[in-house]
């Protein structure tokens, strides 16, 4: 059970990447058929990277021994404290509209939007936790986030955009601290 709060708590402190980038998305309008493409591109993006994390992760944990787990969470929590100065910044990269622009340009977001999810998943592969477990979890919330967030950007401010990110910045930094502390 606990590793399964932890799974869902990272994938929706992850997924709110996609759900920021696809309000601003949705703000602009745009094709049911574009976002069934952009979700699934985001889902697969944001649950790959932090799959290649964690098995990094566990590839460090078996060199370095049980002390990785530190490493682990004060990598989530300078994550975190990035996302968060991000969000205070007001420099979201994500805001451009991707889905009619191309394919490469789609691949381009999803990776930008991922990339941190490297760290991510390092972190929680110091956790010696489940992979198949990690994609179902961390797939559905990415690609039902990105759903969610287009078709709620048509209704939206840009506001909700910047809250997502702070709650992201604010769940990675409880989680690390969390994991550091040998809670979770």
């Amino acid at each position: 059970m606990k590793e399964i709060v932890t799974l869902v708590l990272i994938a929706l402190s992850i997924g709110l990447d996609n759900f920021a980038t696809s309000i601003a998305i949705g703000l602009s309008g745009i094709k049911q058929q574009d976002k069934i493409k952009i979700a699934v591109t985001f889902g697969v993006f944001e649950t790959l990277m932090p799959i290649i994390g964690l098995l990094a992760g566990r590839q460090a944990t078996s060199f370095l021994g049980n002390k990785t787990h530190i490493l682990g969470a004060t990598l989530l929590v300078l994550t975190g404290l990035y996302i968060l100065i991000e969000g205070i910044r007001k420099t979201n990269t994500h805001e451009t509209v991707v889905a009619t622009k191309g394919i490469g340009r789609l691949l381009l977001a999803g990776l930008a939007i991922s990339i941190d999810n490297l760290i991510v998943g390092f972190s929680i592969g110091t956790k010696n936790l489940s992979i198949p477990l990690a994609i179902i979890i961390i797939g559905i919330m990415s690609v039902s986030l990105a759903i969610a967030g287009m078709e709620i950007g048509k209704r939206l401010s840009k506001k909700t955009e910047g809250s997502s990110e702070y709650l992201s910045g604010i769940i990675l930094i409880v989680l690390g601290l969390l994991i550091g502390f040998g809670i979770l």
